[in-house]
C-alpha cells in the first residue's frame, strides 16, 4: 500500500497555468510530505519542438497584438473544444499521453489548463478510469475549460461556480477551493530582515512586475515613478524580458540609489513582503499572490479576456484599482509619502477581511480532502520515474 500519486497537468500559455500546478504540488507536499505530486506542461513534455515554437507565437501575440487575443477570447467564450479540436491536439502533441499516464500510475489527474483538460477528458471517454479534476486557474469560466468527463471543479470563487452552474455543470460537481498559492505565500517574513537581505532601503515601497514574459509599461508611467525616487523606492521586476532590463539600467532616469531594476525572480514573496504597493498585470496568479500577501494592487492594461475579469474581480472587492490615469498613480505616491500610515492599515484590514477561498492555504486543503483513503484506495506498486524535462 502507498501513498496517493497526484499528476498534475498544464501548458506554458501564460506562465499562471504552471505556476499554480507546482504553487498546489508544493502545497500538498507541505501538508502531506509522503503524498508524491507531479507537474508536467504535457505538450512541451510530449512535442519538445513543436510546443516551444507555438508558445513562442502565442507570447509575441499577447505582446503586441492583446485586442486579438481579446476578440478571440470572447468568440469562443461559452463554446466547449469541439470534437475535430481535441482529435487535432491528441494527435500533434499529446499522443503518448496515455502511455505518461499507465506508467505514472496516478491516483487522480488534476489540470490546470484547458488543452491537456480536454485531451484527458477524451481518453476517459475511451476508458480511462483515473478520476479528473479541473483547476480554473482565472476568476472566470471560459467554456473550454467545460467537459462532461470531468469529475469536479476545482474554482476560485463562488461566482465562477454559478458560472459553471449556468454552463449546465451540477453544482455537486464543483468545489469552491480558491487558486493555491506557494507555500512561501503562506506567512509573512520579517521586513527588516529581506531588505537588508534583498540589498534595499528602508522606505516606502512599490513593486512593479512585468509579468514572467516581463511586459512593457509605457514610458509616461515609467517617467512618472522615477521622478519620485528621492522619497519612494522603486522595485522593477521586468521577467525574462532582458532586453528590456538592459535598456532600462542604461537609461538615466533609472541610474537612482532609490531605484532597483531586475529580471525574473523566484523570491517574489520576499519582494512583496518589503513593498507597500504592487502595480502590475491582473493574472489570476499574481493577484491571488497580492491577496494573501495582503499588499494593494494597482493593475496596468488588463488584457481583454480573462485578465479583464481578474481585473473585475479584485477590484470590485476592494483589492486593487485600474491604472487607467495619472491622477490614480499621484494618489498612491501622495498616500505612500505622506499618509503611509493609511496604506499599512489598509494592507491589515485586507489580511482580516478577505473570504476563506482566498486564505493562502485554502486550496491545499480542500485538495486534500480528495486524497482520503475512502475516496482513492492505494493502488500498484511504484511507477517508472519518467522525466518532464525533454
Amino acid at each position: 500500500m502507498r501513498y496517493p500519486r497526484v499528476l498534475l497537468f498544464s501548458e506554458g500559455f501564460g506562465t499562471g497555468h504552471t505556476q499554480a500546478a507546482y504553487a498546489l504540488a508544493e502545497g500538498i507536499r507541505r501538508m502531506n510530505p509522503g503524498i508524491h505530486c507531479r507537474v508536467i506542461e504535457l505538450g512541451n513534455f510530449l512535442n519538445p519542438t513543436v510546443g516551444p515554437l507555438i508558445l513562442s507565437a502565442y507570447r509575441k501575440t499577447v505582446s503586441t497584438r492583446p485586442r486579438l487575443v481579446g476578440m478571440l477570447y470572447r468568440s469562443q467564450y461559452k463554446k466547449s473544444l469541439n470534437r475535430l479540436t481535441r482529435l487535432a491536439l491528441h494527435r500533434i502533441f499529446y499522443a503518448q499521453a496515455e502511455r505518461v499516464i499507465e506508467q505514472l500510475k496516478p491516483n487522480l489527474i488534476i489540470c490546470t489548463h484547458p488543452f491537456p483538460n480536454a485531451v484527458v477528458s477524451r481518453l476517459k471517454r475511451q476508458g480511462l478510469s483515473v478520476p479528473l479534476y479541473t483547476l480554473i486557474t482565472d476568476y472566470d469560466a471560459h467554456g473550454t475549460w467545460v467537459n462532461s468527463e470531468v469529475d469536479e471543479y476545482l474554482v476560485s470563487t463562488p461566482h465562477v461556480k454559478k458560472m459553471l452552474m449556468h454552463r449546465g455543470v451540477p453544482s455537486e460537481f464543483i468545489r469552491v477551493t480558491g487558486i493555491p498559492v506557494h507555500p512561501k505565500f503562506w506567512e509573512s517574513g520579517d521586513r527588516k530582515a529581506l531588505e537588508a537581505e534583498l540589498g534595499i532601503n528602508s522606505m516606502p515601497t512599490v513593486l512593479i512586475m512585468g509579468g514572467g514574459w516581463g511586459l512593457v509599461f509605457n514610458k509616461e508611467l515609467l517617467s512618472k515613478l522615477a521622478a519620485r525616487a528621492d522619497d519612494i523606492q522603486l522595485v522593477f521586476c521586468m521577467g525574462q524580458n532582458e532586453k528590456l532590463v538592459a535598456s532600462m539600467r542604461e537609461d538615466p532616469i533609472f541610474q537612482h540609489p532609490n531605484i532597483h531594476v531586475w529580471g525574473y525572480r523566484d523570491d517574489i514573496h520576499k519582494l512583496m513582503d518589503v513593498s507597500d504597493l504592487l502595480i502590475t498585470k491582473p493574472g489570476g496568479m499574481t493577484c491571488t499572490e497580492g491577496v494573501a500577501k495582503g499588499i494593494p494592487m494597482l493593475f496596468y492594461e488588463p488584457i481583454p479576456g480573462q485578465e479583464e475579469e481578474n481585473s473585475n474581480f479584485f477590484v470590485s472587492k476592494g483589492y486593487a484599482e485600474i491604472l487607467d490615469s495619472a491622477s490614480v498613480i499621484d494618489k498612491w505616491l501622495d498616500l505612500l509619502s505622506n499618509h503611509y500610515e493609511q496604506v499599512q492599515e489598509h494592507r491589515t484590514s485586507t489580511a482580516q477581511s478577505r473570504s476563506s477561498h482566498l486564505a493562502p492555504k485554502h486550496c491545499a486543503a480542500e485538495v486534500m480532502e480528495l486524497l482520503t483513503d475512502e475516496q482513492l484506495p492505494a493502488i500498484g506498486d511504484e511507477a517508472p520515474r519518467v522525466s518532464d524535462q525533454p
